[in-house]
């Protein structure tokens, strides 16, 4: 065995077949629980329609989940410093098939809506531990070409979900059936890591943080309530309004002090946020999840009620942003591997992305498909070279101890930002359509195109997502162009956090990735200081994850 794989590799380094085997129980978890936003995506319009809800239900549907994923996302992510990380991604498939099977069954908007909150725990779990467990497996330097994978399932979670709920929504399973189809999937990643994953655990004494856990999503919430209840059932400017935003502003201010002053294993270390890349990231992860999740929630209500579409056509449409994020993302980690050198993929992604959604903003009802297509592509070829590489920058930076909390924490600030983003945004698109829909409404009627009998006989509001082929020829046009022009309008409002991420990049500071996945040496840091001064890379001596031959000392 050579002088250089012992001095790079540790005890209990996993061989790359090792890795492999247990990464596909990983991967397929990490596909559960994207296809959980993904498959429900395009029925989203059926399942309202259905269940007689409005667009603050559409909006609360992806919302219930996004929050509590949000809120338990660090918690797993401490649970994973402390305990198994194989029976912490375990418990969390368990909890994911529970709210899966209770939303496929849910009776009403309400049910469906907590359904989909008690889904969100086990998403918020896996969507931690499974970056958790990569990076507790493979090196930063390594972890490039395994982050190409992750991007390669995100993928096909996002192709393959809206086409799979679109053709089960067209189906005689209807959209109750989306909730069921992850299952399968489900069962077998829980196998797979029982035969597979085999890790250290880390004894030490138990300290959870539930009472800044609980401030921390009691602050969200009602920040996330106000904004997408304001204007329609009390005016932004209200004693309702004052009241919902000084309460969330104190539970988060209850937090802070509690994270900094009270708790002895914080749930979100704010010693953490010292380090400049770590605090950076976790900014421009807020921007980007409002960008991000914000404005594409709303493509396949573009596609369905501004365009006519069927949900199997509208997952079809999904295509063209994933096939970019598919190709960038495998490039990009492939090339970080190699090279070691990460930072020109975050700043040249986030510049395709503020193209792709300034693009996105000149939408309407009538833009060709072709064209929208295309910006959508571009936008997915930025968020592919940005969104895993921000965690692998964190990683590179964190001590072993801390990186469960910190690997939770970017993915929880990029979830805070785009349940925000998807609340807020929600609110925007509503009051728009209500808005546009009631101009057009007194106009259609003073023209005569509609009689007074048939508004009234369409007996909804109208703020509420309607049955759009019962509707006579004149409103349905109505409410497709409105829906159109108000789709466009999101992206153009999302630009300017885009631009915000893409400045907090820009003073990120490059440091080359470790090869080790433990704490870097002395002599480590010694090369990535004088790499970061003369901007060379370095020819790391690496150990061979190709092989059989990459274990230096054995397992327990």
């Amino acid at each position: 065995m050579s002088t250089t794989s012992s001095a790079t590799a540790e005890p209990g380094q996993m061989t790359h077949r090792e890795i492999m085997e247990a990464l596909t129980g990983l991967l397929l978890a990490m596909f559960v629980a994207m296809l959980s936003s993904t498959v429900v995506s395009n029925a989203l319009p059926a399942i309202v329609t259905d269940l007689h809800g409005s667009q603050t239900g559409y909006t609360w549907v992806v919302v219930a989940t996004l929050l509590t994923m949000t809120a338990t996302t660090p918690i797993w992510g401490k649970l994973a410093d402390l305990f198994s990380k194989k029976l912490l991604v375990q418990a969390a498939l368990v909890i994911f098939s529970i709210g899966s099977v209770v939303a496929a069954i849910a009776p009403n908007m309400g049910v469906l809506i907590g359904a989909r909150a008690f889904q969100g725990l086990g998403v918020g779990g896996l969507t931690a531990l499974v970056q958790v467990v990569i990076a507790s497996m493979v090196s930063p330097r390594e972890r490039g070409r395994y982050s190409g994978y992750i991007g390669a399932v995100f993928a096909t979670a996002t192709v393959s979900g809206p086409l799979l709920g679109g053709l089960v929504v067209d189906s005689p399973l209807g959209w109750r059936g989306c909730f069921m189809i992850g299952l399968p999937v489900a069962a077998i990643a829980f196998v797979v890591l029982q035969k597979t994953l085999h890790l250290p655990t880390v004894k030490r004494e138990v300290r959870i943080d539930y009472l800044g856990a609980t401030l921390i999503m009691g602050g969200i919430s009602l920040i996330l309530v106000w904004v997408s209840l304001a204007g329609n059932n009390f005016d932004w400017i209200s004693g309702t309004s004052a009241a919902l935003v000084a309460a969330s502003l104190l539970l988060i201010a209850a937090a802070l002090w509690v994270e900094a002053r009270v708790a002895a294993e914080p749930v979100i270390p704010l010693r953490l946020f010292r380090d400049r890349t770590t605090a950076l990231a976790t900014a421009a992860s807020v921007m980007i999840g409002v960008a991000m999740f914000g404005a594409t929630v709303y493509l396949s209500q573009y596609f369905q009620l501004a365009r006519g579409m069927s949900p199997t056509e509208a997952g079809l449409m999904s295509i063209a942003m994933v096939g970019g994020l598919l190709v960038s993302s495998i490039i990009s980690g492939r090339v970080i591997t190699r090279t070691g050198l990460w930072k020109r993929w975050l700043v040249g992604g986030m510049v395709f992305v503020i193209a792709g959604i300034a693009l996105l903003g000149t939408i309407d009802a009538e833009t060709p498909l072709l064209v929208v297509g295309a910006y959508m592509a571009l936008t997915g070829i930025g968020l592919g070279a940005t969104m895993q590489n921000l965690v692998l920058s964190v990683q590179n930076n964190t001590a072993p101890e801390d990186l469960g909390a910190a690997s939770s924490v970017v993915a929880m600030f990029r979830s805070i930002g785009g349940s925000a983003g998807v609340a807020a945004l929600g609110a925007v698109l509503a009051h728009q359509v209500t808005s546009s829909v009631k101009d057009g409404l007194g106009a259609l009627l003073a023209s005569g195109q509609v009689s007074p009998e048939q508004l009234a006989q369409m007996q909804h509001s109208t703020g509420d997502i309607p049955d759009l082929a019962a509707l006579p020829a004149p409103i349905r046009a109505l409410y497709e162009a409105s829906f159109g022009e108000a789709v466009g309008h999101l992206f153009m409002v999302a630009v300017p956090f885009a631009i915000v991420a893409f400045v907090c990049i820009l003073f990120i500071k490059e440091v080359p990735l470790r090869t080790t996945t433990g704490s870097p040496s002395v002599a480590e840091s010694e090369i990535e200081a004088g790499v970061v001064a003369t901007g060379e890379a370095v020819d790391y001596p690496a150990f061979d994850v190709e092989g059989e031959g990459a274990r230096v000392g054995e397992r327990r």
